[in-house]
C-alpha cells in the first residue's frame, strides 16, 4: 500500500479562542492549515487502529503522517477559502434537475442566479452519472456542456467554471473555452487519453473515487474499512496523476457519495471524512440531494433534500478550504456563512 498503509484520523476538533489557546499550549494542531484544530489522532497501519493519541504522544515514527494533516491545502485552481460549487446539469436524464438547464439560455440564466446567490464556482455537467444511467458519446456530450461554458464565459467571467466529464475530447474542449477545473467522476481512468491531455495543462482536476462504472457501480460495494480505503484508493489516483506529469497543487479529491457505497457505507464515510486530510489535497463534497440523504432524511423526494444536504455538506468545513457542490446555492451559502460566523475565525 506504500505511503497510505499509514494513516492518520484527526479528532477532539477545537474551535475559536478554545482552539488558539490549545494550539499556543501545543496540545492541539491546526487541520489543513485552517481555523480548525485537533487535540487527539488515531494511527492507522494496514487494519490495525490505536487507540486516540493527544497529538503531543504520536510517536516520533509516525511524525511524517501528522504533517500531512497540518500542511496547509492548495488552491487547486479555484478561489480560495470554503466555496460552493453550483451544479448546472445540461442533461435531459440527472436524478434531480434533468431537463431544467438542457438549453443554452435556461443553464446560463441559472447560473447567472448561483453567482448573485454567492457561487464563484459552476459545475456543468453532461453526462448524467446517476446508477444506471444511459451512456451518451463525448459528442454528443460536448453539443450539451460548449454552448452553456461559452455563454457562462461571456455572462459571468467572474465565476471560476468546472466540467464535470469523463472523456478527454470534451475535457481539451472545455479547456480551450476556458474552464479552470475538469471534475471527473472516473478520477481519470475512463479515457486513456485523459492523464497525458491534463498533464500539458495547469487546470484543477477533480479526482473522485468510485469502483466500476455508473453501470456496475453497485455491485462493488464490498469494503472492510470504507473509509480507509476510500482514502487509500484515492491516493493511488493522486500518485497515478503525479506519475504523469500532474503536480499535487492542482489536485483536489471527492470520496464520491452514492457511488459504489451503500447506505451504511455512505455514513460511515461522512462520519470520519477527516481521514481525507491524509492526501494533503483541496476536497470536494458532492452529496446534494442524493439518495443517502433521502435514508437519513425519510425524504423521498430529491429536490426535498437540501436542508438536509446543508447539514451533510457542514461536515467538510474542518478540512481546509473545501469546495461544497451543491444545486441549491442560496441555501449553502447561508449555511456556510453561519459556520464561519461561529467556528472560523482565528483569534
Amino acid at each position: 500500500m506504500g505511503r497510505w498503509h499509514r494513516l492518520a484520523e484527526p479528532m477532539g476538533l477545537l474551535y475559536g479562542d478554545a482552539a488558539v489557546a490549545a494550539v499556543r499550549q501545543g496540545m492541539a494542531l491546526w487541520l489543513m492549515g485552517g481555523a480548525v484544530a485537533f487535540s487527539f489522532v488515531r494511527l492507522i497501519e494496514g487494519a490495525q487502529v490505536s487507540a486516540p493519541l493527544p497529538v503531543g504522544d504520536v510517536p516520533a515514527d509516525w511524525q511524517s503522517v501528522l504533517g500531512r494533516l497540518v500542511a496547509p491545502v492548495p488552491d487547486a485552481g479555484l478561489p480560495a477559502g470554503a466555496q460552493v460549487m453550483g451544479i448546472l446539469n445540461a442533461t435531459p436524464d440527472s436524478f434531480s434537475d434533468g431537463g431544467q438547464h438542457d438549453t443554452r439560455e435556461a443553464a446560463v440564466r441559472a447560473g447567472r442566479a448561483m453567482a448573485e446567490a454567492g457561487c464563484r464556482v459552476l459545475d456543468i455537467g453532461g453526462e448524467s452519472t446517476r446508477p444506471g444511467s444511459v451512456v451518451i458519446t463525448p459528442a454528443q456530450e460536448w453539443e450539451r456542456v460548449g454552448p452553456v461554458i461559452k455563454g457562462l464565459r461571456q455572462e459571468v467571467p467572474q465565476v471560476a467554471l468546472s466540467v464535470d466529464t469523463r472523456n478527454s475530447l470534451v475535457m481539451e474542449r472545455a479547456l480551450e473555452a476556458g474552464v479552470a477545473v475538469i471534475n471527473d467522476v472516473t478520477a481519470l481512468q475512463h479515457d486513456a487519453r485523459a492523464l497525458p491531455l491534463l498533464a500539458e495543462h495547469d487546470c484543477g482536476i477533480v479526482l473522485m473515487h468510485m469502483r466500476g462504472t455508473p453501470q456496475t457501480m453497485e455491485q462493488y460495494a464490498v469494503y472492510s474499512d470504507v473509509a480507509c480505503e476510500v482514502v487509500r484508493e484515492l491516493g493511488a489516483r493522486v500518485e497515478a496523476a503525479e506519475a504523469a506529469g500532474i503536480a499535487r497543487k492542482r489536485l483536489m479529491v471527492d470520496p464520491g457519495f452514492g457511488f459504489a457505497k451503500t447506505a451504511a457505507q455512505n455514513v460511515e464515510l461522512l462520519r470520519r471524512c477527516l481521514l481525507l486530510a491524509n492526501l494533503g489535497c483541496r476536497v470536494v463534497f458532492a452529496l446534494s440531494r442524493k439518495r443517502m440523504i433521502g435514508d437519513m432524511t425519510g425524504e423521498a423526494t430529491p429536490a426535498a433534500r437540501d436542508a438536509g444536504t446543508q447539514a451533510a455538506s457542514l461536515q467538510a468545513m474542518p478540512l481546509g478550504q473545501p469546495v461544497l457542490r451543491v444545486h441549491d446555492v442560496p441555501g449553502m451559502v447561508q449555511a456556510l456563512r453561519v459556520w464561519q460566523a461561529l467556528y472560523a475565525a482565528k483569534a
